[in-house]
């Protein structure tokens, strides 16, 4: 007797009646909370656009878990050091007397200090949210308001996805356009600025995993950790080792030349000893005024990477972000 072979799809791929496994790059719209990125079988990412946090923690949308390829996750989501630290997420410190960071402010003369000042960022709408030629675009608009419901900034944002396999890599780009609702300048700025020595954070911030702890931070003319504080640089790598299996996996965050028309590379913030975080900071050292009709937009790309990458790798997986167009924000 001949075996009879069960009936197939059209595509001859799988039994007829059974839903196909997951191909490429792919989203699941969670209504109102969250967009999740996939690609094949493995989540990339999930970008909570609506978050629940308290006020305290001065709520803004994040992206929580973010994986490799491989399926490492390589965030960190609210730590008991920090409540405020979510993943990946754009985080300002010091928005004119507002906080948009989350728990105390650096007052000058004083130090930290919790104030009635925790800001919240609010989704209002999507204008774009595909996938089209393997790259995945998110376009959103956004209201900053203080914590006393005071509007303060309009936002546009894009992110965009798209995978590298013959790299083990993926690409994040985060395009942000800020315009001051205001109708005078505010200051962007940090508790640097503020006049706390090297703490220049407030921008696109990444809090890694506690196994992180420890790792290896690679810029183009540099290697070290801790001590590269501060210093400026076109890109910056992470490297980190996870619990349990003991891979690596490296990250490499990239400054967009356009950020910076006048010249020179921004300031990163980095530690890797009491925990790993990165964010390229542009307003380290220096307030930015935000003056009303004149938006400011930044990009920063992030390349997530299985493995222990080297510095030559690293430069690498950075040239290949500039040619993604991630579209236009305003």
């Amino acid at each position: 007797m001949t075996a009879t072979m069960p009936d197939r799809d059209t595509a001859g791929t799988v039994p007829a009646g059974e839903e196909p496994p997951p191909t490429g790059l792919h989203l699941v719209h969670e209504q109102d909370r969250s967009i999740r990125v996939r690609y094949a079988d493995t989540e990339l990412l999930r970008y909570v656009y609506h978050p629940w946090a308290p006020q305290l923690e001065s709520p803004r949308p994040y992206l929580h878990p973010v994986r490799t390829l491989a399926g490492d996750v390589v965030s960190l989501y609210r730590p008991h050091d920090h409540y405020w630290h979510k993943g990946i997420a754009w985080s300002l410190s010091n928005v004119g007397p507002d906080n948009f960071w989350g728990g105390r402010t650096f007052v000058r003369g004083t130090g930290y200090t919790q104030l009635p000042n925790n800001g919240s960022m609010r989704h209002q709408g999507f204008d774009a949210l595909d996938v089209r030629d393997g790259v995945l675009r998110l376009a959103q608009r956004l209201r900053w308001y203080s914590q006393d419901e005071r509007p303060v900034i309009d936002e546009h944002r894009i992110l965009a996805v798209r995978v590298f396999p013959d790299a083990d890599a993926w690409q994040l780009t985060f395009v942000t356009t800020l315009e001051n609702l205001d109708d005078a300048p505010v200051p962007l700025g940090s508790p640097t600025t503020e006049g706390r020595d090297n703490a220049g954070y407030s921008g696109l911030f990444w809090r890694g995993p506690r196994s992180f702890s420890g790792g290896r931070v690679l810029m183009a003319d540099a290697e070290g950790a801790d001590e590269l504080m501060g210093r400026r640089g076109p890109w910056l790598a992470y490297v980190g080792r996870h619990d349990g299996h003991g891979r690596a996996s490296t990250l490499v965050f990239r400054d967009d030349e356009a950020n910076r028309p006048g010249g020179g590379a921004v300031r990163w913030f980095v530690r890797t000893d009491a925990y790993a975080c990165v964010c390229p900071a542009p307003f380290f050292s220096e307030a930015y005024p935000l003056a009303p009709g004149a938006p400011l937009t930044l990009r920063y790309d992030v390349l997530v990477a299985d493995g222990a990458r080297n510095a030559a790798e690293c430069a690498a997986l950075a040239g290949r972000c500039a040619d993604l167009d991630p579209g236009r924000t305003g």
